[in-house]
């Protein structure tokens, strides 16, 4: 053995360090100056660790685990030892703990001595013809006093199957194998065989057999442990270590080996071998090669109930794991984090639930820091969400983006090893952009989901921060969705950015609209600047239109009013239909307001009489005035062409035709002596004074389309008499005897021709002169005739349909009559269930009498009673 094993523990050769060497028994424990006693065999249950010698002898030891200064030794003990009386080595040893038993195998036989003294059993029961043996650790008897055990028997090509119990032996299976077997491990019913040129899984109940893979012992020492239920560990060639399972399929990748592996071993995720220079430890988890530790002369690797002993011919050594969490910690401060992340999942069989999940989401979190410090932002994320990490730690890294008042503690020990972003990125300003934009997509996403509960005020204003320092469109969709952004940090953030307007946003949300509105005006008036929206002016005439604050709206109207007569009314006009609705806003308040500005006042009066329809006199007749006199002034200073001189007279001209409310006689005065014939002929049509109202338009203004559209809509909803009136009056008025105009005659041919189901055609017949031609009239007689024959078949055809229905009624009486109608005072009502007092009643089709009034209350109200509501009325 080197001296360097002596003096201290070898050094491993990679970066992550699993187990460390630890001496156990040295040789002066063991052998003191004797030279020649080499162990051949080891034994650990509990504390309770078993050394077989060549000379024949079990030496019994009391293992004691001491942790001084975070540094593990062992002090072992020595009980005893005993001579077996043979003379050759001890090959084996077994403990069976249930039974307090050590099975001993020495010159082919397997004797049962007692695990405290070391004395055979007083029956002297033993296995003779064994070459080597094991035990069954997923026993199929289900007896708890008995071990199942497994020999290879010296017999050629045979296996036998033991039951001990305290006192005696029974072999319970012989099995013959194909070839000589040189190792054996049990699991269940399975055997799994190392024979001369291959491995076999062999069920020794059914007789069953699998072949695994060709192996030639007589080359190499063959290696077959049991791993788990029902998986194997094998020494391959190749220098590979294959796992299988009973059904000889392997469900993990091969470890690589030397190709001189002597042992190995088992302490979950890893698999450690032997060689002659060292010990190798590989994960079970990725397979890949974990660590290399030194070790010469080596001979003995062996686990017991999670400890991995290994051994020289002179020295006894423990390979203590370290705890899994510094391996990981380990290989998290290496950057490796994959390989931490796969070494935790694995971990989770041996460290209790509650444990390994708080455990597992820091590791989460940390292995997200190493992957956002790399930059690998999606990476980062999904750790991020995955470890349920607390938003905070990640916005803390980001300086003066937690609120001031946020009492914010990061985790300890810490996540990651940075102070803040600077320290992160070296000053990097690229880099710290990318940063800044992955917080900014991470916030918005989680600010949603559970990870936001209770730091929502946190998380809000750090984004509200950062879309404010990149200029970033999303500023104003945080602001006007529900946001939990605070009020006091928030402000100072945006005012020193100038976010003016979002700022104003800010203020709304939180109740301050007067706070709002003093710093948008400012902006329309450029004390302070900010270019957010061209459209601000129309944004803050929106916002006073639904402000319900009536004393900041009436604070600011003379403001909007200034700025814009059109587009500031709205504030009044385009009220909501149920603020409108409680008179919020009295309209005399309102045209009070709008005094000074005339644009203004016609378009609230438009709102009040057009939209809304209100019956009030003083409002038709002030919006009427205020048409004539906008007409009146721009006929001064304007062409007849003048497009708002001809939008104003359509609506003045629409009002006064539509509108019943106005003070007829007081706008008519104000147009007598001007050129506004036609709204006098309207208003003279208003007064029922039609031969006036005529008489301009024909003879004054000579529009006869006007006149034939006069005489339509003064007639409108009044019937066809009165149309037919207006329009005789218009004949009339062309025909008039005074007048030879050929103009009015071709007009008056023309009405007739245009119009003639306006006229009764006697009556035009007496007034049209007898020189004109018939083929002068002949459309007017033509479409006259037409219709007349048409309203008289028509009258034929409603006169037949009321003679057929008066049949039907007819025939159903004489029907009803057929049959006699007996009445008695034991006859009651089927509406009002009382008996008849009179012969007077009322029989419905199915037979049902009622009363008369009883009958009368039912035509008023059909759902009187249901069981007549399907019956018919006729009686």
């Amino acid at each position: 053995m080197r001296q360097s094993l002596k003096q201290g523990h070898p050094e491993d050769t990679m970066s992550v360090k699993a187990f460390k060497l630890v001496p156990a028994v040295e040789r002066e424990t063991l052998m003191g100056d004797k030279a020649r006693i080499n162990v051949e065999c080891i034994e650990c249950c509990g504390k309770n660790l078993y050394i077989g010698t060549n000379d024949c002898f079990v030496y019994h030891f009391l293992l004691e685990e001491k942790i001084s200064a975070g540094k593990i030794t062992f002090v072992t003990t020595k009980q005893l030892h005993k001579y077996l009386g043979f003379k050759k080595a001890v090959n084996e040893l077994k403990a069976a703990s249930a039974l307090n038993r050590l099975l001993v195998l020495c010159d082919n036989t397997i004797t049962l001595v007692n695990m405290m003294n070391l004395e055979p059993i007083p029956t002297g029961a033993r296995i003779k013809g064994a070459v080597t043996f094991t035990l069954n650790e997923n026993p199929v008897s289900g007896d708890p006093f008995c071990v199942e055990v497994c020999i290879i028997s010296v017999k050629r090509r045979t296996i036998q199957m033991f039951m001990v119990y305290e006192d005696k032996v029974q072999i319970v299976k012989e099995v013959f194998t194909p070839e000589q077997p040189c190792a054996v491990a049990v699991d269940g019913h399975y055997l799994c065989l190392a024979l001369t040129t291959q491995y076999i899984i062999l069920n020794y109940n059914t007789g069953t057999s699998q072949d695994l893979f060709p192996y030639c012992s007589d080359e190499k020492r063959p290696i077959v442990k049991r791993i788990g239920r029902q998986e194997f560990l094998l020494a391959g060639p190749g220098g590979l270590g294959m796992f299988a399972t009973v059904d000889g399929i392997s469900q993990r990748a091969p470890v690589h080996w030397s190709e001189n592996v002597i042992g190995a071993a088992l302490c979950f995720p890893y698999v450690v071998a032997l060689d002659d220079e060292f010990l190798t430890v590989h994960s079970m988890l990725d397979q890949q090669l974990k660590q290399t530790l030194p070790f010469k002369e080596g001979h003995i690797l062996q686990d017991f109930e999670g400890k991995v002993i290994v051994a020289t011919t002179k020295d006894v050594y423990i390979l203590v794991p370290l705890p899994l969490e510094k391996q990981i910690q380990d290989l998290l401060t290496s950057h490796r984090v994959e390989e931490a992340l796969t070494l935790a999942k694995g971990a989770r069989r041996n460290i209790p639930k509650e444990k390994f999940q708080v455990m597992y989401k820091r590791i989460l979190q940390q292995a997200g820091f190493i992957h956002f410090a790399q930059l690998q932002f999606l990476e980062a994320k999904e750790l991020f969400r995955s470890g349920q990490l607390d938003v905070r730690e990640l916005i803390s890294l980001y300086p003066f983006l937690l609120p001031t008042s946020s009492s914010f503690i990061r985790s300890h020990p810490p996540l990651h090893e940075y102070a803040d972003l600077n320290q992160l990125t070296h000053g990097d300003q690229e880099k710290m952009t990318k940063c800044k934009r992955f917080l900014m997509s991470y916030l918005n996403e989680v600010r949603s989901t559970e990870v936001a509960n209770g730091y929502k005020e946190d998380i809000d204003t750090a984004l509200l921060k950062l879309y404010a320092e990149a200029n970033h469109e999303s500023l104003l969709d945080l602001l006007v969705s529900e946001n939990f952004c605070l009020l006091t940090d928030s402000a100072a953030w945006l005012e020193k950015h100038k976010k003016y307007f979002a700022l104003g946003l800010l203020y709304h949300y939180n109740g301050q609209d007067g706070a709002a509105l003093q710093l948008w005006v400012k902006i329309v008036n450029g004390d302070i600047q900010d270019s957010t929206r061209s459209d601000l002016y129309e944004y803050i005439v929106d916002f006073l239109t639904f402000c319900s604050d009536q004393e900041l709206v009436w604070k600011y109207a003379e403001w909007v009013l200034q700025k814009s007569e059109e587009v500031g009314v709205q504030i009044f006009t385009k009220r909501s239909e149920e603020e409108q609705g409680k008179n919020s806003f009295n309209p005399d308040d309102v045209m009070n307001c709008l005094n000074k500005y005339p644009k203004s006042l016609v378009k609230y009066l438009e709102h009040l009489v057009l939209d809304r329809k209100i019956e009030k006199e003083m409002y038709h007749t002030y919006l009427a005035v205020l048409y004539l006199e906008a007409v009146l002034q721009l006929k001064t200073v304007t062409t007849d062409n003048c497009v708002e001189l001809t939008e104003t007279q359509i609506k003045l001209r629409s009002l006064l035709q539509k509108s019943d409310l106005y003070r007829i006689h007081f706008i008519l005065d104000k147009i007598k002596g001007t050129v506004l014939h036609m709204e006098r002929a309207i208003l003279y049509g208003k007064l029922e004074e039609h031969d006036k109202a005529l008489h301009i338009l024909v003879h004054e203004i000579k529009d006869f389309s006007a006149a034939e559209d006069y005489c339509i809509w003064s007639s409108e909803n009044k019937g066809l008499p009165y149309r037919q009136r207006l329009f005789h009056m218009l004949l009339s008025v062309y025909l008039n005897p005074g007048s030879s105009d050929c103009e009015l005659v071709m007009a008056a041919v023309d009405l007739l021709n245009n119009h003639a189901t306006e006229f009764d055609a006697a009556h035009v017949l007496q007034l049209v002169p007898d020189s004109w031609s018939v083929q002068l009239l002949s459309p007017f007689l033509t479409r006259t005739m037409r219709e007349s024959l048409h309203t008289k078949r028509m009258t034929q055809i409603t006169l037949g349909l009321a003679k057929a229905e008066n049949l039907i009624y007819k025939h159903d009486k004489v029907k009803l009559k057929g049959s006699p109608i007996i009445l008695s005072d034991k006859k009651l009502c089927q509406v009002c269930q009382s008996p008849f007092c009179e012969p007077a009643f009322v029989r419905y089709p199915n037979g049902g009498m009622v009363h008369t009034h009883c009958a009368a209350n039912r035509l008023l109200n059909p759902n009187i009673t249901h069981h007549l509501s399907n019956s018919s009325s006729q009686t």
